[in-house]
């Protein structure tokens, strides 16, 4: 992830450079776009998470989104959940992995992933959630321990 978003940027940047030392008029306004669309992604990556008594929190820039423990059934540190997976909409690796995606094994789900072999998938009735915490391990016996999945 690392150094895709850095090539990412990059380019991006590089893009902006030249579209705006090249054009006139209204494609100088159009050379913004690729480092607006840098800087929107950088918005939404990962910082980290935080469980509390009732809720995942999933931080953000300047934001947390959250994933409230009622109703969650099961969470298992799966490393090969992302395996094959098709991004229905949202981020495929730009600062992080986020938004729907879809495979064979678990359907349809929304993902807040930074590091694709690090994934926890957490199971609701209705749907199904993919987090990468830095230890994977312990983020799953955090949850179990506390009596809130199940």
């Amino acid at each position: 992830l690392t150094v895709i978003s850095s090539l990412a940027t990059l380019l991006c940047v590089g893009a902006t450079l030249g579209m705006a030392f090249s054009s006139r008029g209204m494609m100088a306004g159009l050379a913004l776009l690729p480092l607006v669309i840098c800087l929107g992604s950088a918005l939404f990556m990962i910082r980290g998470y935080t469980t509390t008594s009732d809720a995942i929190l999933i931080h953000r820039m300047f934001w947390s989104t959250r994933l409230p423990l009622v109703g969650l059934r099961s969470v298992e540190y799966e490393p090969e959940a992302m395996r094959w997976s098709i991004r229905i909409f949202g981020n495929g690796g730009f600062f992080s992995f986020t938004g729907l995606f879809r495979n064979k094994q678990l359907g349809v789900y929304r993902a807040f992933v930074t590091h694709p072999r690090r994934t926890v998938v957490l199971r609701y009735a209705d749907r199904r959630v993919v987090l990468s915490p830095a230890t994977p391990e312990e983020f799953v016996r955090d949850l179990t321990k506390s009596g809130k999945v199940g």
